[in-house]
């Protein structure tokens, strides 16, 4: 069942980097029932040059994208810095890419279509630190 976030708390941004705009929309939509604050991109490159960067508690991103994939956005961060939590969602899992994005610190590495449980799971170990 959904449980609705604590709302006494600061209410955490997730970012979701997709190139499917229905993606994005249905996340977007589940993490506000939930009572998170979302913000949307279509690649790895807007959420870069967004100053989201800075406000952001956790990304859900695609691994395969036009441009950056989600493993080269999880790489730009670490170099530039930012130890932001981030869930990997594709329709392509490999087991190359999950072990490169688990052992570079990634929460979760879901296959589309995701279990929502699996994806409440993940986003609850990124708010809980």
């Amino acid at each position: 069942m959904l449980q609705p976030l604590d709302l006494s708390k600061a209410i955490p941004t997730i970012s979701i980097v997709d190139d499917d705009e229905a993606v994005r929309e249905g996340i977007e939509q589940l993490l506000q029932a939930l009572g998170y604050n979302a913000s949307t991109f279509g690649s790895a490159e807007e959420f870069l040059r967004s100053e989201q960067i800075h406000s952001t508690s956790c990304i859900i991103t695609d691994l395969r994208m036009e441009g950056l994939s989600g493993l080269d956005l999880q790489d730009r961060l670490i170099a530039g810095g930012f130890r932001i939590p981030i869930i990997f969602i594709t329709a392509h899992p490999s087991q190359n890419a999950r072990t490169r994005a688990m052992k570079a610190g990634a929460l979760g590495f879901l296959s589309k279509p995701f279990n929502v449980a699996d994806l409440i799971g993940c986003l609850e170990k990124s708010v809980q630190g």
